[in-house]
């Protein structure tokens, strides 16, 4: 079923409206094999008729932003950040924390969390931590625009690819944080209880203001043009103490926007003066 330009643009203008996401033609292989399915699904045989059901249909809205967005993520993904979270963020706001009144706990959003590797990874990131700093409290807020992602985070179920890097990388954690369950393993409950997860457009007001002492916005910028990028990081600001860091992608870099954020260092910003 061929896309052709006029409904090919058409398609582009609905993937920025209701996921901010930017896309060019060069996309159109891409956006016909994830969206034949849903057609096929509605009994539509061409994407007119898929238009119009968009148009009309707030539920196929949302498996059409479903449909479009990509939720690749891994357990522990980028090895250097997860270092400088062990090394040097967790045992410094632990310290600041000792001498703070307010005795509030470590507040961290995972901004893109996909299918919910990376804040099940800051979870356990934060009970190996507590082996050091027994006082450490911490709270993880994980949101994402797709709900299937979304479906499959809550559910805490894993198998392929994602387990068997984690297997390989980490074993002293997999053994401890996942059991099998069937083909499958499950993030143990000591881990899930620290995750709540809710759906979330980064192109609409923080879910929570002016709280989060970490901010994990990763491979995510990379499929905003520059105004989205920084309407997104600005809303990632407003949600942030003066003193918390934002770590983004391996690939991205803001440096050539006009944002609140300075580097600090690969990956890692802060909140400029």
């Amino acid at each position: 079923m061929e896309l052709n330009d006029d409904k090919l643009d058409t398609i582009i203008g609905l993937v920025r409206r209701h996921t901010g996401i930017a896309m060019g033609r060069h996309k159109r292989v891409l956006l016909q094999g994830r969206l034949q399915p849903r057609l096929r699904a509605l009994g539509l045989d061409n994407y007119g008729a898929y238009i119009e059901r968009l148009a009309q249909d707030r539920q196929e809205v949302v498996s059409f932003i479903n449909s479009v967005t990509t939720n690749d993520t891994a357990f522990f993904r980028t090895p250097a950040v997860w270092r400088w979270l062990e090394r040097e963020f967790l045992p410094e706001w632990t310290v600041r924390a000792a001498f703070s009144s307010t005795a509030a706990p470590l507040r961290i959003w995972s901004a893109a969390a996909a299918t919910g590797e990376e804040a099940y990874s800051l979870a356990m990131t934060c009970l190996e931590a507590r082996r050091n700093f027994p006082g450490l409290r911490f709270e993880i807020l994980a949101t994402d625009i797709s709900t299937e992602a979304l479906d499959t985070a809550r559910a805490a179920m894993y198998r392929g690819r994602s387990v068997e890097r984690f297997e390989r990388d980490h074993p002293e954690q997999f053994r401890k944080y996942l059991r099998p369950v069937g083909d499958a393993f499950r993030v143990v409950t000591e881990v899930s209880q620290y995750v709540e997860f809710g759906e979330h457009n980064l192109l609409q007001r923080p879910p929570r203001a002016a709280g989060f002492d970490l901010v994990m916005l990763r491979n995510v910028l990379i499929y905003f043009d520059a105004e989205a990028q920084q309407r997104v990081l600005a809303g990632a600001r407003r949600s942030m103490h003066r003193d918390a860091r934002l770590i983004l992608g391996e690939q991205e870099t803001i440096t050539r926007l006009d944002t609140d954020f300075v580097f600090e260092q690969a990956h890692i910003y802060r909140i400029g003066d």
